[in-house]
């Protein structure tokens, strides 16, 4: 099959969290199945800038239509995914403002500036990536078209509204993934007229969404087939507790069939503890002696105390409280009271940022907080810690939990989303199986007596070592889960074969 995967934030090239991370290994391993891949990303400025990349026009300024009496003029750019199995296209979609002044996303010239909360900007790129397919002159014609997160949430929209009749798009079935249910794409009643789109799909049954209206829903809507990232978050994200208001239409498509859940993987060329290039030694299940050295080196490098028998508990996250930090701000102190050291690495809310600097000068030696997005920081924290923390409120899918084994660092997670579906409980007794150290309920207590657990795991020394090593050999790359998308993309062409009509939802 032809694919056409679409995301706002694609890694290597723009990266702001686990879409970035899917948007750029999925194409690999779908690939790698015989599957012409090909991915649309914005065009950053950042992307033109980095002379890693070798950027080319592949289309001239054309068209744009967004709404009667408005027309935007856009242009595409090419660039390419390297492996070492041969690249992948990527095409970088940008805008022209007024003046001839670059527009939409094309100013953002770091991660840091990838999102703006508008429509307008997300409005033209779904637009203008059903124009470039019709422009395209190279023969290539998608059969599948992969939206992924809210950003995209208007493309199986528009092709339902604006491009029955132009077979390019009507022959492409649309498949939708969420990524985070709790990223909708919500606007006011006002913002409607910049979708372009009739007044006849502002309704319950269409975009409108308790007085405004969605991206999320308008893609839940009208694709073939929704996925999530896990099979636990497809179940959960039809409760109230998780859905954030979309609880009665997740039902319903599970119950029609069209909701599913596959689990993530990593990109195992990337994340690879006998080459990672941003490691000081290399390492692997029959040898664990490069762990420990790295241990050593990022202890030196953080001003931590020089003591492999102190286990090094890592963190790298965005600071929210989605990801668990309230529960280890209540027992921070508790925490620090075990004999363990703490590494951090990451940015967000500010009040978090300013604890956890106040809590490295307070715990000289044994606690190093880095508030910063740094890529080699973040692989070195995997490859060296001993515990790795991840106490989430909700958790789609992770990332970090599967990162973490690679480097035969164990993970300490709640039992949500894909924490639950990928990471299962050492037990108390022996460790004898298993991959992690698991909690259930929300609470401070609740995590603090999981790290106790786990402190008390390591210092069972001998046994830790056959723990580190059965981590390193788990398997959590895009092999199989590839395969599961590929079954998914047959399903949703063969759905968009029938006449179908857009979702009846049941009242809310």
């Amino acid at each position: 099959m032809n694919v056409l995967l679409i995301s706002a934030e694609v890694a290597p090239f723009a990266k702001v969290g686990g879409l970035a991370d899917v948007a750029g290994a999925l194409p690999k391993a779908l690939r790698d199945l015989g599957h012409d891949v090909r991915v649309v990303m914005p065009c950053y400025k950042m992307i033109e800038n980095d002379s890693r990349c070798v950027v080319e026009e592949v289309l001239r300024p054309f068209p744009v239509p967004i709404r009667q009496g408005l027309t935007e003029q856009a242009f595409v750019k090419s660039t390419t995914i390297h492996t070492t199995e041969g690249d992948i296209p990527v095409f970088l979609i940008g805008g022209i403002g007024d003046e001839g002044r670059p527009g939409h996303f094309s100013e953002a010239t770091d991660s840091t500036k990838v999102y703006t909360y508008a429509p307008e900007p997300y409005v033209f790129f779904c637009r203008a990536v059903l124009e470039m397919v019709c422009l395209l002159d190279d023969g290539w014609i998608p059969d599948v078209l992969h939206c992924n997160d809210w950003h995209t949430g208007l493309i199986p929209v528009f092709a339902h509204a604006n491009y029955r009749d132009v077979p390019r798009i009507a022959q492409a079935a649309t498949v939708f993934t969420i990524h985070n249910l709790a990223y909708q794409g919500n606007f006011e009643r006002g913002d409607w007229e910049a979708t372009g789109l009739a007044d006849s799909l502002y309704t319950p049954d269409g975009l409108e969404f308790y007085g405004g209206w969605s991206f999320m829903k308008g893609g839940l809507t009208f694709a073939d087939r929704i996925n999530t990232v896990s099979e636990n978050y497809a179940r959960e994200i039809q409760t109230p507790e998780y859905a954030c208001g979309l609880e009665g239409l997740m039902q319903t498509l599970d119950r029609t069939g069209r909701l599913s859940g596959i689990l993530n993987g990593i990109d195992y060329e990337i994340y690879n503890p006998k080459t990672d290039p941003y490691i000081p030694s290399h390492f692997e299940p029959d040898n664990l002696r490069g762990k420990a050295e790295c241990k050593a080196e990022l202890q030196a490098e953080l001003s931590l105390d020089r003591d492999s028998d102190c286990p090094l508990v890592g963190l790298v996250s965005r600071l929210a409280d989605q990801k668990g930090l309230d529960l280890i701000h209540a027992i921070i102190e508790d925490m620090l009271a075990l004999p363990v050291q703490f590494a951090l690495l990451g940015t967000g809310d500010k009040a978090y940022e300013a604890f956890f600097r106040c809590l490295q000068d307070r715990y000289p030696g044994k606690v190093h907080a880095r508030i910063a997005f740094d890529v080699g920081l973040a692989q070195r924290i995997y490859a060296s810690s001993d515990l790795f923390l991840m106490p989430s409120r909700f958790e789609p899918c992770g990332l970090g939990q599967m990162m973490a084994l690679r480097y035969g660092t164990i993970p300490i997670v709640r039992a949500t989303g894909g924490l639950a579906d990928s990471i299962m409980d050492l037990g108390e007794a022996d460790g004898a199986a298993g991959n992690g150290f698991v909690f259930q309920e929300y609470s401070p207590n609740a995590l603090l007596q999981c790290m106790e657990r786990a402190v008390i795991a390591f210092q069972r020394r001998e046994k830790w070592s056959l723990v580190v090593s059965r981590a390193l050999r788990c398997d959590f790359s895009w092999k199989r889960s590839a395969l599961r998308y590929d079954a998914l993309f047959r399903d949703a062409v063969a759905v968009h074969t029938s006449d179908r009509k857009p979702l009846a939802l049941e009242p809310r």
